[in-house]
């Protein structure tokens, strides 16, 4: 009675962790990623525009396949209109004007590509660079921790405050559709204003649908989000010089099964991590607000893919790929982080007590391969932060490992594959 109690024992906690360690990071026998997503998109000729989009879009409006449009100068979706976009349509931000597509609040995208057909956003530039072009802006009318009706500073060319003011009370906004949509090379530098990101959700309520989007080669955040009530579902940000997700000013966020890949080759020495999280803006006084930003990230790969990691470290290189800021609740589960510098930062400002620990959460997640976990903003020593999450309560799991043990290797650069080897990590668990 006795064997097989115990052996009864051994096969549910072997079940358990294979079917547990199975939902780390980008899982499943079907690669996700393949025919939408593209990887190296300078190995792509779009041909030459044969539509013009400026000024304002003020009626409703449909984009076909069949042409190809550039957005010339900033281009405003205004008066509640509905701006459609057939699926496989290629749409060029023009280098000179740093072209820009502004859905303004009340008004709609509706950009519902297809696995085999993704809508396009890129460079018009022969010989394409990352901000060669300003970046796709949807704003809304829901709730952000800074007031209502907050303009938007950016530098955007309008004849009318309305079309940059977004925040409201509306959290069940909707902003419209991004389905099968990437966006490339995105992110141009201004003078006055800085980097633009390649995609801003300000004020966006939570009826807006936001899946399978890809962000390769933005000279900017990937994903800038300033409040609002946002789900992300399938998201990829690739070669960021920047931050891949930042969340700002209040935002309910969630994402899930997502993917950020960062190179320390293009990222910027500092403020470039996979996820960025404030309450409000750095070196500000916190806003009165009771809205504060709630951050849950659940089935993510944060992966920094260096040649030379332990170089690329010491000659400061590579960040950490977490940031969490004072006045920010946030919970990360069943993830992986490979290759940082450490995983994790929390801000100066945070004070390690009972009300932090229950507001920042990290729970069955993998990290590999960090200089260093989780600390706080220059803190040396973590031996507190670095005991509490490795608690086996949390099933976090502490590792070093290449990836290419991590990861399942793929033949193809155009549509790799980011899954895990689940028998790496089952045995490193078991160690």
């Amino acid at each position: 009675m006795r064997k097989i109690t115990l052996f009864t024992l051994f096969l549910t906690l072997t079940l358990g962790a294979v079917y547990g360690q199975q939902e780390k990071g980008i899982t499943g026998y079907d690669n996700w990623l393949r025919n939408w997503t593209d990887f190296m998109p300078n190995k792509t000729d779009y041909a030459v525009p044969t539509q013009i989009l400026s000024g304002n879009i003020s009626k409703d409006t449909k984009l076909f396949k069949k042409d190809i449009y550039l957005l010339y100068g900033d281009v405003f979706v205004t008066d509640s209109t509905t701006l459609e976009i057939e699926p496989g349509t290629v749409i060029m931000g023009d280098f000179k004007t740093k072209g820009s597509l502004i859905v303004t609040k009340g008004s709609k995208i509706i950009a519902e590509g297809s696995v085999t057909d993704p809508i396009i956003f890129t460079s018009s530039q022969t010989v394409k660079k990352p901000g060669d072009w300003g970046g796709i802006f949807l704003l809304g009318d829901a709730p952000i921790n800074s007031g209502n009706n907050v303009i938007l500073n950016y530098g955007l060319d309008t004849s009318t405050a309305k079309n940059i003011s977004y925040g409201g009370e509306s959290t069940n906004s909707n902003s419209g559709i991004l389905n099968y949509v990437r966006i490339e090379y995105a992110g141009k530098r201004t003078k006055n204003f800085g980097y633009f990101n390649a995609l801003t959700l300000a004020g966006v309520g939570c009826d807006t649908a936001l899946n399978n989007v890809m962000i390769s080669y933005c000279d900017g955040n990937s994903v800038s989000v300033l409040g609002g009530d946002v789900l992300l579902n399938n998201f990829v940000s690739y070669r960021s010089s920047s931050d891949d997700y930042k969340v700002n000013h209040g935002a309910t966020f969630k994402i899930i099964n997502s993917l950020a890949i960062k190179s320390p080759y293009v990222s910027r020495a500092e403020g470039s991590r996979t996820l960025h999280v404030l309450n409000h803006d750095e070196n500000t006084v916190p806003f009165t607000s009771k809205l504060k930003t709630k951050v849950e990230a659940e089935n993510l790969t944060l992966l920094n893919q260096s040649n030379n990691l332990e170089n690329d470290i010491k000659i400061g290189l590579v960040n950490e790929a977490i940031y969490v800021g004072e006045d920010v609740s946030f919970k990360l589960d069943k993830s992986v982080i490979s290759g940082f510098n450490p995983a994790v930062i929390f801000d100066r400002k945070i004070k390690i007590d009972n009300e932090s620990l229950d507001r920042i959460v990290f729970t069955r997640n993998y990290f590999n391969n960090c200089n260093g976990n989780i600390y706080i903003k220059y803190k040396p020593n973590n031996e507190d932060l670095e005991n509490w999450y490795g608690n086996r309560v949390f099933n976090n799991v502490y590792s070093k490992g290449p990836d290419s043990e991590t990861f399942i290797n793929s033949k193809s650069t155009k549509n790799p594959d980011f899954r895990l080897r689940i028998n790496r990590i089952i045995a490193t668990n078991n160690d």
